[in-house]
């Protein structure tokens, strides 16, 4: 159970991870992932729109399958599991950060605080929509 559910959101984050690779990076050099394959095809800036659309519904539709899935786990492989992909994503990010050069680290540090600040705000919208759809009920 547990080697499917890390397939399922190997699988689920691989889109993310393709499309946040910078031009020029490992996915435009071997064609991997859609934006390559796109670029190829010479798209209008109104193709370009709707397919990063179409996209980002198809990653919003494999989180919301992937959520649905953890959402039956006991709530102490959903900690381990979380705690587990916040340890990876940390070191990963620490990883990219060693990468940069001085200045290019201050800029990832407040891009990273930004990108904090930005998941506690939507934690706190979600926590006061749940909490308004429950007054609702």
């Amino acid at each position: 159970m547990r080697k499917t559910l890390t397939a399922l959101l190997l699988a689920a984050a691989l889109p993310t991870v393709a499309m946040a690779m910078p031009e020029g990076g490992p996915r435009h050099e071997h064609g991997y992932g859609g934006a390559h394959m796109f670029k190829e095809l010479d798209l209008t800036r109104e193709q370009r729109q709707e397919i990063g659309k179409l996209m980002r519904e198809q990653m919003k539709s494999r989180h919301e399958i992937t959520q649905r899935y953890l959402d039956k786990l006991p709530a102490a492989e959903q900690k381990a599991m979380q705690d587990e992909l916040k340890a990876a994503e940390t070191k990963n990010r620490d990883a990219i950060r060693a990468q940069l050069k001085p200045e290019q680290q201050k800029a990832f540090d407040d891009l990273q605080k930004k990108l904090e600040e930005r998941r506690a705000e939507r934690a706190e919208f979600e926590a006061w929509k749940a909490e308004k759809d429950k007054k609702a009920q």
